[in-house]
């Protein structure tokens, strides 16, 4: 091959197709209002653990609808379930229960 000087660079797109998104489907089913949420922030913004810590609740939802569940497990175990999330969100989501359901969907797909 000729070598002109430059290099074409390799595909850098994120096929969120082939991800694995049975924890989300776990989710949809155990608790509904997972589905309802529009990723507006809220939650985010209200969140004790949030002050003190790396914790966006916003970015894990839109990653477990993505089916990008790399980090969940450390950083589902930083959230405190005060409840602030909760009360604060417009859409009525059930968040105290979403993380409770978050923490079974991480032991029934991640056992060896």
């Amino acid at each position: 091959m000729i070598n002109f000087g430059y290099t074409i660079n390799t595909d850098r797109q994120i096929d969120y197709d082939s991800n694995d998104k049975r924890i989300a489907a776990f989710l949809s089913e155990n608790e509904p209002t997972f589905r309802i949420c529009i990723s507006c922030g809220t939650c985010t913004a209200t969140c004790s653990a949030g002050n003190f810590t790396y914790f966006n609740l916003r970015e894990m939802i839109v990653m477990l609808k993505r089916g990008e569940t790399q980090q969940l497990r450390t950083d589902i175990t930083k959230c405190m379930l005060c409840g602030k999330c909760q009360m604060a969100c417009p859409r009525g989501v059930n968040t105290r229960n979403l993380i409770l359901t978050i923490h079974r969907a991480i032991e029934h797909f991640e056992r060896p």
